[in-house]
């Protein structure tokens, strides 16, 4: 289905999209819709009651859930970590996937390295190969966590669009800034980002390698590696450090080379890298590593009850069709019965098998999975079940417990849709609704908005599994307007939250809308 855009562009939890089925002509106009949650009260209770009712059931369901957990709880203690999870970001083409490569290249067997993409959203490094690479700084300090969990999927919806349970998904962050570049238009939404979302970052200023005349150490920790180097080389890295530490101060952030950082709470670190030949790597992963077992313990101390969240739906040979999950707490093991968010309703399967690739390595090979009968958090893991196929990246996984009621679990499972998928409907078709937006692509790439004037691919999934797909030809047709469902709700919270984000010619759009809906 292709659409183009006329209206502003896509931001937060704002969507806009146009109609039609084929490439359309100007009659189509933009509608819009905020995330939130669009069911409609009957007439015979009122709002306030239903919000009651739903509080008090949902704080029920926690307390039952928090009694079970009380004993796992008891006994957490700073000696009883998890592994931290880390995401990279920052603009394309400053080395975020190289960066990563780097770390696993030296520890994979020759010949299974490969390309960077891995099967799994995220790689797990153990603390015995961190120890291995950081042995050259001398660190005194215990690597009290098991190890680290980096999701090599930067920007991915599971970081943006996650929905919380306590904390979020990642801990902490790297920036990856190109010295030769400085701060880049996605380096500072990466910034704004992780401002909104209240994340720790370590600003791992790549490519040093490319400073004229850099004298390469491999896999030398900075500090080592810099002694090396000329006096002209060493004035242009601080004559660029300088520049970059500038623009951090016009996005109001203090930051800092980490071993001149004297307030880490307040200042941020910056660890000259170099994707190419490894130097600063090894201080990367001892600062990720202490700094977040030292200010974090409280965050990553071990709890029994689940916290696991889908990367991605996809089909694998073999396999049929699996999701890639990051457990982030708790245990998971063969057999638990599941709840996902799906785009016809909730999904209830049973685990098949446990699947993780080799600790280091990016697996794309058949038959190179490990199979587990359980995995304790952190970990990124491959679960293949029964009735994936629609199920939603982003959204959380819940298991079903002895003392848990099915109902409640995938209520639980469902309120993630409401911040998953602009709902579409077609006014001209007595506002019959075909279902939401489950993904946009602009030239064949996946992205998450689009902007006026741009001519992208729409796939709307019907919500509702046991009504029939709405389809093309036969529900509506290319001279049929399609557009997003807006109830007083969703308006309202639009007021509330995000008044200053929208223009003139996009709130005359909601008026526009409102009279079209007859909402009052």
């Amino acid at each position: 289905m292709y659409v183009v855009a006329y209206g502003g562009s896509i931001k937060g939890s704002i969507k806009f999209f146009l109609t039609g089925n084929h490439p359309i002509s100007s009659s189509y106009f933009i509608s819009f819709t905020i995330f939130g949650n669009f069911t409609r009260v009957s007439d015979s209770k009122s709002k306030e009651d239903v919000e009651v009712a739903e509080k008090n059931k949902r704080k029920d369901a926690a307390m039952k859930k928090e009694a079970s957990s009380s004993d796992a709880t008891s006994k957490e203690s700073e000696d009883n970590l998890r592994s931290p999870i880390c995401c990279i970001m920052g603009h394309v083409d400053t080395g975020k996937t190289k960066l990563l490569d780097c770390i696993r290249g030296t520890n994979v067997q020759e010949g299974e390295a490969g390309g960077i993409t891995q099967q799994i959203g995220a790689t797990y490094f153990p603390a015995e190969n961190i120890r291995d690479r950081t042995k050259e700084l001398k660190a005194d300090a215990k690597l009290k966590v098991p190890g680290l969990l980096v999701i090599d999927t930067p920007g991915h919806e599971s970081f943006t669009n996650l929905r919380t349970r306590g904390s979020g998904l990642c801990d902490i962050a790297i920036l990856v800034v190109d010295i030769m570049h400085g701060l880049e238009p996605q380096t500072i939404e990466s910034i704004n980002l992780l401002k909104m979302r209240n994340t720790e970052f370590i600003v791992a200023l790549n490519k040093v390698d490319r400073l004229y005349g850099w004298k390469t150490c491999r896999n030398a920790p900075i500090v080592k590696a810099m002694k090396e180097q000329s006096r002209d080389v060493q004035n242009e890295f601080n004559m660029r450090l300088t520049q970059i530490v500038t623009q951090f101060k016009e996005q109001g952030l203090n930051t800092e080379l980490y071993y001149k950082n004297r307030e880490m709470g307040e200042t941020f670190s910056i660890v000259p890298t170099s994707a190419i030949s490894g130097e600063g790597i090894p201080d990367l992963l001892l600062l990720l590593v202490q700094w977040t077992q030292k200010t974090m313990v409280e965050k990553l101390t071990y709890s029994n009850e689940i916290q696991c969240t889908v990367l991605e739906v996809k089909v694998i040979e073999g396999h049929g069709t699996t999701i890639d999950v990051v457990l982030v707490n708790g245990v998971l093991h063969e057999g638990d019965q599941i709840v996902v968010c799906g785009m016809q309703g909730p999904i209830v399967t049973s685990i098949r098998a446990l699947l993780t690739p080799h600790p280091m390595k990016e697996l794309r090979v058949k038959g190179t999975y490990i199979h587990h009968k359980e995995i304790k958090a952190a970990m990124g893991i491959k679960i293949t079940a029964q009735g994936l196929e629609h199920a939603i990246a982003g959204t959380g996984l819940y298991v079903v417990g002895p003392d848990d009621d099915l109902d409640d679990v995938k209520e639980e499972a469902m309120e993630d849709m409401n911040s998953i998928g602009t709902p579409i409907c077609i006014p001209q078709r007595d506002f019959i609704d075909i279902g939401r937006v489950a993904s946009i692509e602009n030239n064949h790439k996946a992205v998450d908005f689009a902007k006026k004037g741009l001519k992208v691919a729409i796939k709307i999934v019907g919500t509702n599994s046991e009504e029939q797909q709405k389809m093309f030809g036969r529900h509506f047709e290319i001279e049929d307007e399609l557009v997003s469902h807006i109830t007083r709700r969703s308006i309202d919270v639009l007021k509330a939250n995000y008044r200053e984000e929208l223009n003139m010619e996009e709130w005359k759009l909601v008026v526009k809308l409102k009279n079209l809906f007859k909402i009052q």
